[in-house]
């Protein structure tokens, strides 16, 4: 009876993650990485709670137990990054964070020994690299990305930097943060235990957080450490010098997360290399011009992540080419021509970002059937500031992308406003 209510706990929490709008797919690796991230009483107990932000008082009901020991275990699973805490109006609020980026990364973002990390980089090796459903879900499942590519600022000429939009930049986002957290790259420390070690022996120390997310890190099982501003930037740079490719949120305020990544270890560049051509992150909003001054050294070729550059036979000898389809426009085949033979120049066609990660979740949610999730859960109906973000966002949305959500929802009051939205257009 035992084994059965073991296996109950984590089957349980598989059903609760896969109610996020990004999930996991079902797997015994799963179940086995679960098996190593919660004991079966944080199991039970992570399976019974809301999707979205809850407090202790919430948490207390739920578990029926009392406040105080509802915080107190509330405040362990902070301590292991199950979940990430923030204050609202004075009010502390928990809430669990999705796969990725979220607690599949910040069990690896240091080195700790209440897990064995060898043991768990391996589960996720196979659950990732190998299986590869959780990767095709996460990055093909709907067409509005998890993440985006950060174009170099380094690289980009002065025509090109009076073009550029502040959420394009990097340094933006380092100057606007408000918390700046330090932590271990995932994916490097997870394919050094896995036995692939990076190819180009690529910091590892680069992977920052921002905002509530890496004060919670931070202060919680240090799985992060605050950093100020200069030194975030000193981040980027020593990653631009790596060669490294930026990929954050994909949203224009407050992301959580830029990520410095290599093409053999980073997921979504893998993804890209596999499944290519389709696009696992949004590209930026540039792309590589060759000029003829191109002698086809193939350094860009070498460096470039997607490997979306090729060396071709020309008239009059060798030249680079790049496939814009592929290509991320990330700009690191740029500083590596020691010719100044490559350009990066605007794409014909602009790149849309969702402006905050609740417009992203909605969009997610509606192009993969899951709207509903959003707004109910498994134990009661949401919150009116949880109903009306996710209303503020529906409304801006085109009409058709408005019916299907409408649709999904199959909710009178979303419906009602939808109509009078329509009767007030001209």
């Amino acid at each position: 009876m035992g084994h059965i209510t073991s296996r109950d706990a984590y089957k349980n929490l598989e059903e609760r993650i896969n109610w996020f709008t990004q999930g996991a797919p079902v797997s015994d690796s799963l179940y086995k990485i679960l098996q190593v991230l919660f004991t079966e009483k944080e199991a039970k107990w992570m399976a019974l709670l809301p999707v979205r932000p809850f407090t202790a008082k919430k948490a207390a009901k739920i578990w029926n137990t009392s406040e105080g020991k509802a915080e107190a275990f509330l405040e362990h699973l902070c301590d292991k990054a199950l979940l990430v805490d923030s204050f609202y109006k004075g009010v502390r609020q928990f809430v669990m964070p999705p796969p990725m980026a979220g607690f599949i990364e910040f069990a690896l973002m240091r080195t700790r020994g209440d897990i064995d990390q060898k043991y768990l980089s391996e589960l996720y090796y196979q659950y990732m690299n190998v299986e590869e459903d959780f990767v095709k879900d996460l990055f093909y499942a709907t067409e509005t990305h998890l993440g985006r590519v950060y174009v170099q600022e380094p690289v980009l000429t002065n025509r090109n930097t009076i073009h550029i939009l502040d959420y394009e930049r990097a340094s933006h986002i380092v100057e606007e943060a408000s918390h700046i957290g330090l932590g271990t790259c995932y994916c490097r420390h997870k394919m050094l235990h896995a036995g692939h070690p990076c190819e180009i022996d690529a910091p590892l120390d680069v992977c920052l957080t921002f905002g509530n997310v890496a004060r919670s890190l931070a202060e919680h099982g240090q799985h992060a450490r605050l950093i100020d501003k200069k030194e975030a930037m000193d981040v980027l740079e020593r990653s631009y010098a790596a060669n490294l490719v930026q990929i954050g949120e994909n949203v224009r305020e407050d992301p959580a997360f830029i990520c410095n990544c290599c093409g053999c270890c980073c997921e979504a560049l893998q993804a890209a290399r596999k499944f290519s051509p389709m696009q696992p992150v949004a590209t930026t909003n540039y792309i590589p011009k060759i000029s003829d001054e191109c002698v086809g050294c193939g350094k860009c070729e070498k460096v470039c992540p997607v490997l979306a550059i090729s060396i071709t036979s020309a008239n009059e000898g060798k030249t680079a080419v790049v496939d814009k389809e592929v290509c991320l426009g990330c700009g690191v085949c740029v500083r590596s021509c020691p010719k100044g033979a490559i350009e990066l120049v605007r794409r014909e066609v602009q790149v849309i970002t969702p402006v905050n990660s609740t417009h992203r979740f909605v969009l997610q949610a509606i192009e993969k059937g899951t709207l509903q999730n959003l707004v109910f859960d498994n134990q009661a109906f949401a919150n009116h500031r949880a109903m009306a973000a996710v209303f503020g966002v529906i409304l801006k949305l085109p009409p058709l992308k408005q019916m299907l959500a409408s649709k999904q929802f199959k909710s009178i009051y979303l419906d009602k406003l939808l109509s009078n939205k329509s009767e007030k257009r001209p």
